[in-house]
């Protein structure tokens, strides 16, 4: 994703190899420090409406950056609206940074399967040797990774708008949460999987208007289905066993 204006945020697709090497390295850095492999537990959260379901799911979050836990439920929030929308109801689970004990009931130490989501909100620090204006990008299956300093950039280049940090951040989860659920090439020229982010999209951020297509919502759920079943299947595999 990039925006224009004063900041450009980059175009996943454009450079993907070189990041997914980069995000690769850096996952076995963190989870060796975690000591903790990542799960989720698909379950079915049922709408005001009656007989009208939509799947849930959790996302795993480690916030490695100076973003106080505040703006990080703020940007769940935002971010999880956009998924709703789209149909899907997210169960936000914030991790620590370090797992000193082992704990089988810990959900952020539960086994890692095919429905699995993992986000990193990440450092400039970790930016280093990429274009300053990277805002996120995705690795398949499971990790998608946002950088908070580049959330803080573009707040303050469209600060006449009335932009917040929160929000900005949360339509990139959305974003790089978009890209495992759709695929690394699905930038579209319209809503919320656009690669350019110029003022006319903070503007729609801004009044709740940059969505997910009606295609793209689709094509979103029937992916979370089919990794429900592959989770069902590995789980009902596990207990056989067992």
């Amino acid at each position: 994703m990039r925006f224009n204006g004063w900041q450009r945020l980059c175009n996943f697709h454009e450079t993907h190899r070189q990041k997914q090497v980069h995000a690769s390295r850096l996952l076995v850095r963190i989870a060796g420090g975690l000591a903790f492999a990542l799960g989720l537990n698909c379950i079915t959260i049922f709408s005001t409406r009656a007989g009208d379901s939509i799947p849930a799911f959790e996302v795993h979050v480690i916030n490695l950056t100076e973003a106080t836990p505040g703006t990080i439920t703020s940007a769940e929030a935002e971010a999880g609206r956009i998924l709703r929308d789209a149909g899907l109801k997210v169960v936000w689970l914030n991790c620590p940074r370090e797992q000193a004990v082992p704990d089988p009931a810990d959900r952020c130490q539960q086994p890692f399967g095919p429905a699995n989501v993992f986000l990193r909100v990440l450092s400039d620090q970790t930016r280093k040797g990429f274009q300053d204006t990277i805002f996120g990008f995705a690795v398949l299956p499971a990790l998608a990774s946002v950088y908070y300093g580049s959330a803080v950039d573009l707040a303050r280049a469209f600060r006449t708008e009335g932009m917040d940090v929160p929000t900005i951040l949360g339509g990139a989860m959305a974003h790089e949460i978009g890209h495992l659920l759709l695929g690394l090439d699905s930038h579209s020229p319209i809503g919320i999987m656009q690669a350019h982010w110029g003022r006319k999209q903070v503007r729609e951020l801004l009044k709740r208007n940059l969505l997910f297509t009606g295609e793209q919502s689709r094509q979103i759920r029937a992916e979370w289905q089919t990794r429900m079943k592959l989770d069902a299947a590995r789980n009902h595999t596990t207990d056989s066993i067992s």
